[in-house]
């Protein structure tokens, strides 16, 4: 999880209690390198508003989020990437890892397709931020024009 600097100080009781009514925005891949940095190039994929209280006790090391739909509809075709986190007011509170493999955010479907159902199946917080991709991937550009990444 990568918190914006209003949310730095807050213990993930507090953070998940801010996410009562909000929204979780699953997004394709270029997420920004902080969660305080608007998203610019990645698609919408989907979008599932929290319920109240957003989240239910951990189990097994898993976080229980309270969803007011438990699927929703894919907006667009994409891998998710990321996953945005704002409060009810349209706040952003935090960037989760999202999609197959280590992530913070699983879900039933590697990928998306227009109209298509969405369902989370496993949401585990990962508090330092630790995400497995490497460093020169944060901000990627993935159109014509713009390089790959290199590796060093």
């Amino acid at each position: 999880m990568n918190v914006t600097l209003d949310f730095v100080e807050s213990s993930l009781d507090d953070i998940k209690a801010a996410l009562d009514g909000g929204t979780l925005t699953v997004y394709s891949v270029a997420r920004p390198t902080t969660a305080d940095k608007p998203v610019d190039r990645s698609g919408v994929l989907a979008t599932f508003t929290f319920a109240s209280p957003a989240f239910g006790p951990a189990t097994d090391g898993l976080e229980q989020p309270n969803f007011v739909a438990a699927s929703v509809p894919a907006a667009t075709v994409g891998t998710p990437g990321f996953a945005r986190a704002r409060k009810a007011d349209g706040t952003t509170v935090a960037d989760f890892s999202a999609g197959p493999g280590e992530r913070e955010i699983k879900f039933t479907e590697v990928s998306c397709s227009p109209g298509a159902p969405v369902t989370v199946a496993t949401f585990k917080i990962i508090p330092d931020g630790g995400w497995p991709e490497r460093p020169e991937y944060y901000d990627t550009r993935p159109r014509p024009g713009y390089p790959m990444p290199k590796t060093l």
